[in-house]
């Protein structure tokens, strides 16, 4: 019952947090914040892991693939599909979630704990619209720029990977990530962005608005919405991928 209970009110929180803004300057003012801590502060984490887990991909790949009958064209083939159809959107969200779940969890349930969302509900201020809103914009606008630079920088890292290990030549590589190029691939990967962008933003808000008790209370919201955005993640990614590519 207590799993009703809370997609209930789950969904009834979003009822409020897409309601009309009441002043407009002010959501403006509090969107390009969001998307500075949610977005910006994100990219050298992608950047860095991106570049590497592409180098790794196409390693394993090389690797694995000894026979002299299997043309190294193939390690590019295989890196592209896996960087564009899961590492990036998935394998990437995963690690927003918990960076930027956390933040939003603790920022949210420290205003709670400290009676200040009180304080703009006694001033007539919709306080799931002013503090969730923004944040679901600023995620659902800017991660899809933020996984498609995961997917170049892990592409590139795989072909430096390559030229530096001797393991294959780059001009196979290239080939292989021109072979078969489907560009239906990049739409399923930014409805999966939009769809994990979302949930980033929204469940860890959730488990911070709602949060009861102190300052201890406000770390296990914290550690429960990374692992519950985490659990949604995996599960939406399974279905999109049913819906979408079967």
């Amino acid at each position: 019952m207590n799993y009703i209970e809370h997609t209930g009110k789950y969904f009834l929180m979003l009822i409020q947090v897409f309601k009309k803004p009441q002043r407009t300057r002010v959501f403006y003012e509090a969107l390009f914040k969001e998307i500075e801590e949610l977005g910006l502060k994100s990219l050298g984490i992608i950047m860095f892991i991106s570049f590497f887990i592409g180098g790794v991909i196409s390693l394993q790949t090389a690797l694995n693939l000894d026979s002299p009958f299997i043309p190294d064209s193939l390690i590019g083939f295989a890196a592209k599909r896996s960087i564009i159809l899961e590492f990036a959107p998935t394998f990437c969200s995963i690690i927003l979630a918990g960076k930027v779940g956390s933040y939003i969890t603790s920022s949210i349930g420290a205003m709670r704990v400290t009676e200040q969302i009180d304080a703009l509900e006694v001033m007539g201020i919709n306080s799931l619209n002013y503090l969730v809103l923004p944040k679901v914009l600023a995620t659902v606008l800017f991660y899809p720029f933020l996984i498609i630079l995961a997917m170049c920088l892990g592409i590139f890292g795989g072909w430096v990977a390559g030229v530096l290990s001797g393991l294959f030549s780059g001009e196979d590589y290239i080939a292989g990530l021109q072979t078969d190029f489907k560009p239906f691939l990049l739409v399923y990967a930014m409805i999966k962005t939009l769809v994990f962008a979302f949930l980033i933003a929204t469940v860890p808000s959730y488990h911070g608005y709602f949060v009861k008790g102190g300052s201890i209370a406000v770390g296990k919201a914290s550690t429960k919405a990374v692992v519950w955005t985490t659990i949604l993640i995996v599960v939406a990614n399974y279905f999109l991928t049913q819906m979408l590519l079967t």
